[in-house]
């Protein structure tokens, strides 16, 4: 029964329930992540229709989150995905990538370490190396700007205080959040992040630009260091 019920046309269902009648009828929220991309593909192949082939597409790049770094061609090598379906995909998810980037620049204070995840989370969440990131503020947490510091695997030897602190001198920020992210997905820090912490936040104090927090970046989830009391003197 499970495999006939994938294997159903769009067409072949009640009006009521295509996905994109509901999702005029009831808005996107009620679709699965199937159906949503089963609108933007509008139709399968012969004998496999859109919905099926929306599942075999998620099946075969990993989820959204694969989706989400797949190529166009990853995406034609799905059956009855070709170029124009897999531009649409893509585009979809520019699109997605470009509003969270958006959102970022509308938030001008960054006011708890949530506030500071949601500024770099969609993009970070998806990269396959290590990257280090500082969260710029003014005196009153204003965003000024993000800055990349590092691409890599991050070690004690490899981070240099000057780097991590040049762009903040340079923009006379007040204050700025340390990210980073874990491709593994699990944002539990490491003994190298307990140790990178500590050293950081002892060169804010003596350059009086004072890491409020390291906040490391999971697939879903993040950690903030300072409210884990972990490298920083108080909690």
């Amino acid at each position: 029964m499970s495999q006939l019920a994938t294997m159903y046309r769009i067409q072949d269902l009640p009006a009521e329930e295509r996905p994109r009648e509901r999702l005029t009828a009831t808005g996107p929220q009620a679709l699965s992540t199937a159906e949503l991309i089963a609108v933007l593909l509008r139709t399968g192949g012969r004998g496999h229709g859109a919905i099926q082939t929306a599942q075999t597409l998620l099946q075969q790049t990993g989820g959204l989150h694969g989706l989400r770094k797949a190529s166009i061609s990853d995406l034609c090598a799905v059956p009855f995905v070709g170029p124009s379906k897999a531009a649409l995909i893509l585009a979809a998810v520019e699109l997605g990538r470009r509003l969270a980037v958006s959102d970022a620049e509308e938030a001008p204070t960054v006011s708890s370490p949530a506030a500071a995840a949601g500024l770099v989370q969609y993009e970070m969440s998806g990269l396959e190396q290590e990257e280090l990131r500082t969260i710029l503020l003014d005196s009153r947490n204003r965003l000024i700007r993000i800055h990349a510091v590092y691409r890599g695997s991050l070690t004690t030897s490899l981070i240099r205080t000057g780097e991590v602190f040049r762009e903040a001198i340079k923009a006379n920020a007040a204050g700025m959040i340390v990210v980073h992210n874990h491709p593994s997905g699990d944002p539990s820090p490491s003994p190298e992040d307990l140790s990178v912490t500590r050293n950081l936040a002892e060169a804010g104090r003596l350059l009086d630009i004072p890491v409020l927090d390291h906040v490391v970046i999971g697939r879903g989830r993040f950690v903030s260091m300072r409210e884990q009391g972990l490298g920083f003197l108080e909690k």
